[in-house]
Formats: structure tokens, C-alpha cells, sequence
């Protein structure tokens, strides 16, 4: 008898709305994003579903930071998981401020795309139960983060620094 053939997972649907015209300097920014969040749903074997992502900036994101989080600042990347349980596939939404983003890649010397896409895939593996609260927890996302990284053929955001 020959063993099923394995079956393939389909990634999320992935809505991204474009909310800061700042992004404009990164034509390149929405390809990333899509990649970032198929190659983490690949890795996990995530099957389906739909994120929303908003690309936006520091002053949107300190007010969500504010409202949802009570630190008057902005970050560079929140998560909104969908109430569970999920019955219409919706995972949540990932919301990444450019201004946040853009210093950190001049702080840390990384790419913009390579930032960009681990932001992404933190705030993707947030969206399906991951979090980084104990000291343990921590450890194993940003494990998977490193091979998701790898996957897409980036640096480990937790080693190195980008040279190129």
C-alpha cells in the first residue's frame, strides 16, 4: 500500500492596508510582508485562514500602543489575535509602524526587508498562540523565528548583524 501523499498547507490570506504614506519609500514593503507570513505558515504548518496586517506609522501606533496596551509610545509591531474559538478563519491582525521599523535598521544596522519580514513573522506567530512572556516561551519563539528567517533565506535576527 503507498503511503498518502503528504498534503500541502495553504498559507493565509493575507489584507494588507497601507496606512502611512511613509511606506511609499519601500515599494517592496507588501511583497515582504506576504512572504514573511507564507514561509512562517509553511514552517508551522498553518493551514488557511486570513491576517490583516496595517503598514502604518509611529503616531497611529502609539495611540493603538495607548489605547490597547496603556504605554503612551509607539512600537514597532502589535498583534490583535482573533477571539477564539476561530470560526471564520480570521487569525487577527498585525499592525507594524515604518518610523518604529526604520530606526531600529539604522540602530541595529539591518535591512529594512530583513526587519520588516521578522516583525512580520513575530507578529504572525503572536496571532497563532505564541508568546514570549516566561523566559522558556521566549526562547522557543525566537528559535522558530530563526529558522522561519532562514527559510526565507534572511539573517537571524538574534546573531548577526546585516552586512550586506
Amino acid at each position: 500500500m503507498k503511503p498518502a501523499p503528504a498534503r500541502r498547507t495553504q498559507a493565509p490570506s493575507v489584507d494588507i492596508k497601507v496606512d502611512s504614506p511613509l511606506w511609499a519609500d519601500e515599494p517592496n514593503a507588501e511583497a515582504t510582508v506576504r512572504e514573511a507570513i507564507a514561509a512562517a505558515a509553511e514552517m508551522l504548518a498553518a493551514d488557511g485562514g486570513e491576517v490583516s496586517v496595517v503598514l502604518t506609522g509611529d503616531a497611529q501606533m502609539q495611540e493603538l500602543n495607548r489605547t490597547w496596551r496603556k504605554i503612551d509610545k509607539p512600537t514597532n509591531v502589535l498583534s490583535f489575535p482573533a477571539p477564539s474559538p476561530r470560526r471564520d478563519g480570521m487569525l487577527g491582525d498585525i499592525v507594524i509602524a515604518y518610523e518604529a521599523l526604520k530606526r531600529e535598521c539604522e540602530a541595529e544596522e539591518r535591512l529594512f526587508a530583513h526587519h520588516l519580514a521578522h516583525l512580520t513573522v513575530h507578529g504572525f506567530l503572536h496571532l497563532i498562540g505564541y508568546d514570549h512572556h516566561a523566559d522558556a516561551d521566549a526562547e522557543a519563539m525566537e528559535a522558530l523565528e530563526s529558522k522561519i528567517m532562514a527559510r526565507l533565506d534572511m539573517p537571524d535576527p538574534y546573531l548577526a548583524r546585516d552586512t550586506d
